[in-house]
């Protein structure tokens, strides 16, 4: 179940997300950014996110899933019939067994999720610990998925719409 995050998700995303894609969405950012040296300690501590980060790391999420697609497709057009590693983008090990043509598209992939992420007002560090504890937490990986289908599901403001944001 824990595939590499280029091979998650195959289908484009529809105008609204099947719960099994808001499910694989929520997969995808549990490996995106999971940063390896984070070191939390083995008691029970429980990580409080609040309803914007929710949002946030939700809208955050769904905002990589049109790139990720492509650069996926990229690289597999280039590496042919060859499996896909895992590509881990704090790892840049994770990312040497590809052509150097896919590491540039998995490196700008990378780059552009960064900015997706902090354009939505979270730092890399708080996505990557909301991504750990959403791996651990049950209730957080639950409202994660609700937030996602709710996104989703909001009606799309029309253009010249004035109550648009």
């Amino acid at each position: 179940m824990w595939e590499n995050f280029f091979v998650i998700f195959r289908n484009r995303i529809e105008p609204i997300l099947s719960q099994s894609l808001a499910f694989a969405t929520l997969t995808t950012a549990s490996l995106i950014f999971t940063t390896l040296s984070l070191s939390f300690k083995a008691d029970a501590q429980t990580l409080t996110v609040n309803n914007t980060e929710v949002t946030n790391y939700a809208q955050s999420v769904l905002a990589m899933e049109p790139k990720r697609q492509q650069a996926f497709e990229e690289i597999k057009k280039l590496i042919g019939g060859k499996e896909i590693p895992k590509i881990v983008c704090n790892d840049p090990k994770s990312m040497s067994s590809l052509p150097n043509k896919a590491k540039d598209i998995a490196v700008e992939y990378c780059n552009h999720s960064q900015k997706i992420v902090e354009d939505h007002g979270l730092s890399i560090d708080r996505f990557n610990q909301i991504t750990l504890e959403i791996q651990n937490n049950n209730a957080l990986k639950k409202e994660v998925y609700n937030t996602l289908l709710r996104i989703q599901n909001a009606p799309k403001p029309k253009f010249g719409d004035p109550n648009a944001r």
